[in-house]
């Protein structure tokens, strides 16, 4: 039975609120094709109750992580600023034993997401005060990185980060490879399963580095419509494809990879 690697996030505003209204029949189809943990991360600190609060409902299920993403929706989307960290960092610290990552965090330089030299390095101090936090209490970190793969990829390798997931991956073949050799692991939600673009990218990265994920509420099959966990099933198969591996093969691999990887979460 396989693990849903960053099966769930808790962002994405009017397909999150669709997917709580019919949470017990999300959790019910996610457990029917074998889900056995939903990985769930935050992006903002508003979020982290929730998140706490769904591990509580479902604790054979949920495996929790907390974190402040680059780029944060209050107000507006804007960069993440080092005082958004003040009311987070606390709950670091009070959560530390129910945690298995921490996440979602990392760096996104897309220019319209951070149009000055400001917003970058105010993403950068919060990057590494994150992975500070996650090296103290020993976790691995859950993390995003849009055009930014190789400075995200060394900044982690400078702080002596040596577990790390890098999701939804769109870097270059190259910097994957540097990433492999520190030994982090990539995951592709079902939205890859919608071209092409990223099939030399899973071919070049070897299937024990790789997991799967859903990103739910967000990156599924069909770009509109709200994504649930159930789906990494699309993922699986897709990777599958891609390699020349069987389904259950590439189910197995990601399981173990992901168990390495959290290894807080229950079995």
């Amino acid at each position: 039975m396989w693990k849903g690697q960053r099966g769930l996030k808790t962002s994405d505003l009017s397909r999150l609120f669709s997917l709580l209204q019919d949470l017990p029949d999300v959790i019910h189809r996610t457990r029917q094709v074998g889900v056995k943990t939903l990985v769930a991360v935050t992006e903002e600190v508003e979020e982290f109750s929730r998140v706490l609060r769904l591990q509580e409902r479902y604790p054979d299920l949920v495996a929790p992580c907390l974190g402040l993403h680059p780029l944060q929706a209050a107000g507006g989307q804007r960069s993440v600023r080092p005082q958004d960290l003040e009311e987070a960092l606390p709950l670091f610290y009070s959560h530390r034993e129910r945690l298995v990552a921490i996440g979602e965090i990392g760096l996104d330089f897309t220019p319209w997401c951070a149009p000055t030299q400001q917003d970058r390095d105010d993403q950068m101090k919060v990057f590494i005060r994150q992975l500070d936090v996650a090296m103290e209490m020993d976790l691995p970190v859950n993390v995003h990185s849009r055009s930014a793969a190789k400075v995200t990829i060394d900044t982690m390798r400078r702080r002596g980060i040596s577990r790390a997931l890098l999701h939804n991956f769109s870097g270059k073949p190259a910097a994957a490879m540097e990433a492999v050799e520190a030994g982090f692991f990539f995951s592709f939600p079902p939205a890859v399963c919608r071209n092409q673009q990223r099939d030399r990218l899973i071919q070049r990265i070897p299937l024990d580095h790789i997991c799967l994920e859903t990103d739910a509420p967000a990156l599924g099959l069909h770009r509109n419509e709200r994504n649930e966990p159930a789906n990494i099933t699309l993922s699986c198969s897709y990777i599958a494809k891609v390699k020349g591996q069987t389904p259950e093969t590439v189910r197995e691999v990601t399981t173990q990879n992901a168990y390495r990887l959290f290894s807080r979460a229950s079995r």
